[in-house]
């Protein structure tokens, strides 16, 4: 009896959250509560709902469940503040006995009893965008997500490609070495590092495919590495004080000033912010009378400044992650986890957005607000 109470009283929790801003995607995918004679029932749970990010998370969900014939339900809290209401639809999902659950989880400590009663009742649980970080062992099946080192090495590519960059690269010496500039938003968080991580791996190489043990990382402990000779090529990291605004415009502004600085990658969001406020809102990046005109610039994710910025042509360009694939490879592995197969982590890619591809179908679609 107890049992049946805590099930019911999840519902009505769940029922009220959603009255109140919550939201939820069955309607439009004509999902049974369980899947009893049916098509199998999945439940995803995203971290929010209204951003446009998880309006295209959404629509691959959707494409995938058409796919593979399977009915599910899209629900996600007002904002990624909303710890307990994210818990409350996770309560009701469960209580629906559903064949899986994708879950994007706001805070994986608060989601812990829900996780071990998947594990109990024989749900498995597929993470998907950040996944579930340090859930309880066996207890995520598989998670589709970004690699981001592979996203910070597309970055580093797209620069090392770009024909203005390429040319100051080559021109460097000892004597009158170039910088390339890394700004990130810390040094701590597993997405920044990853990206940075996987720029400088890659630049580096890229650059000592030229100058051959002249490539130094400096600026910051966690990233430094000697060059083994004089070097032609400094790459350097900042990371801000904290996270805000001001912190992060400083940091711009101070990496703008370095001598010779011929590249910028922005790693997040709130790097883009930084270099855009040190450079009068990135028209100081003109291309034809901007103080900065020559600096090749790569960003990281969407946002308006940003789409903007690439668009005209003040940055080079930006990478974004892909959660149309993230939605749609979340319900693919569930689908397989379902059936018995075996299932494990998989990238869910990203892509290089430029002023000359950013209006096509395949990638204003990832371009999120």
């Amino acid at each position: 009896m107890k049992r049946l109470f805590s099930s019911l009283a999840a519902v009505l929790i769940a029922g009220a959250a959603t009255l109140s801003g919550c939201t939820s995607q069955a309607s439009q995918t004509g999902a049974k509560p369980a899947a009893s004679g049916g098509k199998p029932y999945i439940a995803v749970v995203s971290k929010g709902f209204q951003h446009q990010f998880w309006q295209t998370v959404l629509k691959g969900s959707k494409d995938a469940a058409a796919k593979y014939n399977v009915d599910i339900t899209f629900d996600g809290p007002p904002s990624e503040s909303d710890i307990q209401a994210q818990v409350d639809m996770i309560n009701s999902d469960l209580a629906k006995n559903p064949a899986a659950l994708c879950l994007a989880a706001l805070d994986t400590k608060s989601v812990t009893s829900q996780l071990n009663e998947a594990v109990s009742k024989n749900i498995p649980v597929i993470g998907f965008d950040s996944g579930v970080p340090d859930a309880p062992a066996g207890a995520i099946k598989a998670t589709a997500a970004t690699n981001n080192e592979a996203a910070g090495a597309l970055a580093a590519q797209s620069m090392f490609d770009t024909a203005a960059f390429n040319a100051k690269l080559k021109a460097a010496t000892p004597d009158n070495p170039v910088t390339i500039g890394v700004q990130s938003q810390d040094a701590t968080s597993a997405s920044v590092v990853g990206r940075t991580v996987g720029f400088l791996n890659k630049m580096k190489s890229l650059a000592e495919g030229i100058f051959p043990g002249a490539v130094e990382i400096t600026g910051h402990d966690k990233y430094a590495a000697k060059a083994a000779n004089t070097p032609a090529v400094i790459i350097k990291v900042v990371v801000p004080p904290t996270t805000s605004a001001t912190d992060a415009q400083v940091a711009s502004s101070g990496l703008l000033n370095e001598k010779n600085l011929i590249g910028f990658f922005a790693s997040n969001e709130a790097s883009v912010n930084g270099i855009l406020a040190a450079t009068t809102d990135g028209s100081d990046l003109d291309r034809t009378n901007g103080k900065y005109k020559d600096l090749t610039v790569i960003g990281f994710d969407a946002g308006k400044a940003q789409k903007a910025a690439v668009k005209n042509g003040w940055f080079t360009g930006s990478i974004t992650q892909d959660p149309y694939q993230i939605g749609y490879l979340a319900v693919e592995l569930a689908y397989k986890a379902i059936n018995g197969q075996q299932v494990a982590d998989v990238d869910t890619g990203c892509k290089f957005y430029t002023s000359a591809n950013m209006d096509q179908a395949d990638i204003a679609q990832l371009l999120y607000d």
